[in-house]
């Protein structure tokens, strides 16, 4: 393509669409964050943000990405030479343990194929080996954004629980939150991280922790030195819908629109929307006769779908294809899986006429580029799609 006509696809697992409504929200002026409409703005998304975590605990929102919520998250609770345990299900929860290493932290992290979630047997035996109660915390990627695994974080409550181990249990969901079920009361969840640019439908920008009655209790015995990621002046200036410091005001209003918006649709059917869109996009994945990266359909992700290429097929140059001649981004493979996975996303602003034209350009994509497989994918989609 000499020019791009038309609107980018932007079909990566994040950062994704933002609508229309959100960015007319962010156009408003800027406000003065010390005065009285400020202070409307801030009660008004730190509550609403309590029912998109199903939680009633303190929620703290920092200027930042996802990655500064992970580091806040555990400076807060730990200790430097504390160990933690952690699961290998992918390049985040890799990412995650290098932080908590170069943080100085004693992470014991439990290998993995990058083709499955977080096992709680595996966490309960840890667990009961544990005696002298060594391990603080646990740390589970709830949706592995680089392979397309959800881990259950029901199930690792309970295998803390039937050993009645006392560590703090940490859940990362960048890119689940607003897009797959997420229960941080009902679940047991400590610390639970998020990030604004996935199903929030924001640009990129602001973290969050929610924080359980324990997590708080444990932010009052951590030795880590910190200062702008310390919960104890956000949680104090938030008591009157404030911030310590500058916010991003603009993100802020983004996210009441979007707060709104998530109201309006109904988290219940915003899950089953992405429940659908995800079924659809795997029916046309077996359609074309190739492989979906997680291996048991019960860890599937609502938010993406990992795809190998047959070997000898190089992801990469098949996204490189699809881009040029479509206009169209998918998500690369990340750390050890780079060219041997592509990634559709299907989460946040997304409907399915958006989901049509996407599988559209991969299957073309497929043909361009010389990847054997079989035609049909994009039919069995819509099938699927039309029948429901």
């Amino acid at each position: 393509m000499s020019f791009p006509s038309g609107k980018h696809f932007l079909q990566i697992p994040g950062p994704t669409n933002v609508p229309d409504r959100i960015l007319r929200a962010m156009a408003q002026p800027t406000i003065d964050h010390r005065g009285p409409d400020f202070a409307r703005l801030g009660f008004e998304v730190l509550e609403g943000l309590q029912d998109v975590f199903k939680t009633r605990s303190k929620i703290v929102v920092f200027p930042a990405s996802g990655t500064g919520a992970w580091e806040a998250a555990l400076v807060n609770t730990l200790s430097p030479g504390d160990r933690v345990l952690m699961f290998e299900t992918g390049h985040f929860a890799t990412l995650w343990r290098e932080m908590a290493t170069r943080l100085g932290l004693d992470v014991l992290f439990v290998p993995g194929d990058w083709r499955h979630a977080a096992d709680p047997e595996l966490l309960e035996s840890a667990l009961r080996e544990d005696r002298g109660g060594r391990i603080k915390g646990v740390m589970v990627v709830h949706n592995e954004t680089s392979t397309g695994a959800a881990s259950s974080i029901s199930n690792i409550r309970q295998a803390i629980d039937r050993v009645g181990h006392g560590a703090l249990l940490f859940a990362d969901t960048i890119s689940s939150l607003a897009s797959m079920d997420y229960r941080h009361d009902e679940w047991g969840v400590d610390v639970t991280v998020a990030g604004s640019q996935k199903g929030l439908m924001l640009p990129p920008g602001l973290s969050f922790n929610a924080i359980s009655e324990k997590a708080q209790k444990a932010s009052n015995s951590s030795a880590f030195p910190k200062s702008y990621w310390d919960w104890q002046p956000m949680l104090a200036a938030n008591k009157t819908g404030f911030f310590p410091y500058t916010p991003a005001t603009n993100l802020l209003y983004g996210l009441r629109e979007s707060l709104c918006m998530l109201r309006e649709e109904g988290l219940d059917n915003v899950f089953a929307r992405h429940n659908r869109h995800a079924e659809a996009t795997r029916r046309a994945v077996r359609a074309w006769g190739l492989e979906i990266l997680c291996l048991d359909p019960s860890q599937y992700s609502s938010s993406l779908t990992a795809v190998l290429p047959p070997p000898g097929n190089n992801a990469d140059a098949l996204r490189k294809v699809i881009l040029e001649r479509f206009n169209m981004s998918l998500g690369s493979g990340l750390g050890k899986l780079q060219g041997k996975v592509f990634r559709i996303g299907h989460l946040g602003d997304f409907n399915d006429l958006m989901l049509a034209g996407t599988l559209s350009g991969v299957e073309m994509g497929l043909t361009l580029a010389g990847v054997p497989h079989c035609p049909g994918g994009v039919t069995a989609a819509l099938d699927y799609l039309a029948s429901l």
